[in-house]
């Protein structure tokens, strides 16, 4: 199978943990490269040589400087991005800004697939009104038939993951977002396993509401999450769930005096983690120089190399059948002990991460037909 886009390669140099191990888990954690490391010591020295000053130094821009940058990935503008440090604090923004949206339409839809995360924050809002319907998955994805049967005008959100966590599967949701526009409700996508791997246009994909992290794809490490709002819903919102960098009039610091800000700052809270902001912006910097389509087309093909060659094995690949175009940079292999395998395998400087019953293997733009080999060698010998 040929590799494409090589001369990705030279980025290798920028990741040190490559040079020290065959890292196969950027779905869980992405490579620290030398660039966030050295855009969060940036931000140290900025704290150590010029203290509170730095905010109208620096800081102030690198916040819209980051937001732009998502922006920039996803083909929103930047007025419609927000920066929060958990996806949980964004869906606790986006629900506590539409409770009179829960009189009406008290149903919130997602799937047995999606990250757990969804499940507890709406949960929590049962005290609220809030109905909370699960779709049950078949292992690897949920038929878009499913989602048009479910959705019902009784209901507020369609609210699941452009990419399956747990199988690497991914969803229509251009057609998902369709679907529950036919009924009135509104999308709302967990992209963190998508974007940065996949080329994600906000606009094409007409999603009203997008939330991802720095802490896989996205190279920028934990505690920071970027929000996108579709522009004509934002001024819907009016978030319980705030604080003075949602204040339209932030720096007026007169508590008589709140209104939200007319864009998608409205939805961010009180002081935002600048060391993860920095971390960040150095991420998203990295992947809009390479361009998220050559990402794609180099991920994808190191993803079957190592599918293929782990078929041709007789070993068993959740979603086999799935063709290239359906699936991410995941791949989970069902074996007896994925805890003990996966410990095995960082025994031999070999980092994956496991799931219920599998281990979870994926690769990026860093990584190598020859690092996909160790891999197979290293199982051939561990599952003899």
């Amino acid at each position: 199978m040929t590799i494409p886009h090589d001369d990705l390669l030279r980025y290798r140099a920028e990741f040190p943990i490559l040079s020290k191990k065959v890292y196969l888990n950027s779905c869980s954690l992405g490579a620290l490269s030398t660039r966030t490391r050295a855009a969060v010591n940036g931000f140290m020295d900025d704290w150590e040589n010029w203290g509170a000053s730095a905010w109208y130094r620096d800081w102030i821009g690198v916040l819209a400087d980051t937001r732009r940058e998502f922006a920039m990935l996803i083909g929103a503008g930047e007025h419609e991005i927000a920066l929060l440090p958990s996806v949980s604090a964004a869906l606790g923004a986006l629900a506590s800004g539409m409770s009179s949206t829960f009189t009406e339409r008290p149903e919130v839809i997602t799937t047995d697939l999606d990250f757990p995360t969804v499940h507890y924050l709406w949960q929590a809002w049962h005290r609220e009104g809030v109905e909370l319907t699960v779709l049950p998955g078949n292992g690897v994805t949920v038929p878009l038939e499913q989602w048009e049967a479910s959705l019902s005008p009784r209901t507020a959100l369609a609210m699941t993951s452009h990419v399956f966590f747990t199988s690497g599967a991914i969803q229509d949701v251009q057609v998902l977002t369709e679907m529950a526009h036919a009924q009135g409700a509104l999308s709302v996508i967990d992209a963190y396993q998508g974007t940065g791997q996949l080329p994600t246009d906000v606009k094409a994909l007409g999603v009203d509401v997008l939330m991802t992290g720095g802490l896989k794809w996205l190279l920028g490490g934990p505690g920071i999450v970027y929000l996108y709002v579709r522009e004509g819903l934002i001024p819907r919102f009016e978030p319980l769930l705030t604080g003075w960098f949602a204040n339209q009039h932030q720096f007026a610091f007169d508590p008589n005096r709140f209104e939200y800000s007319s864009d998608a700052r409205r939805f961010e809270s009180g002081t935002p983690p600048l060391a993860s902001v920095f971390a960040g912006r150095a991420g998203l910097q990295i992947l809009n120089e390479i361009g998220p389509q050559r990402i794609r087309e180099r991920t994808s093909a190191l993803l079957y190399d190592f599918i293929d060659r782990a078929r041709a094995r007789g070993w068993d690949i959740r979603g086999a059948s799935m063709e290239p175009e359906q699936r991410a940079g995941i791949a989970l292999m069902n074996v007896a002990d994925p805890t003990g395998l996966t410990a095995a395998l960082k025994e031999r400087n070999i980092i994956l991460d496991y799931r219920p019953g599998a281990i979870r293997y994926s690769t990026y733009f860093y990584n190598t037909v020859e690092e996909n080999t160790m891999l197979l060698e290293a199982l051939d010998e561990l599952l003899r």
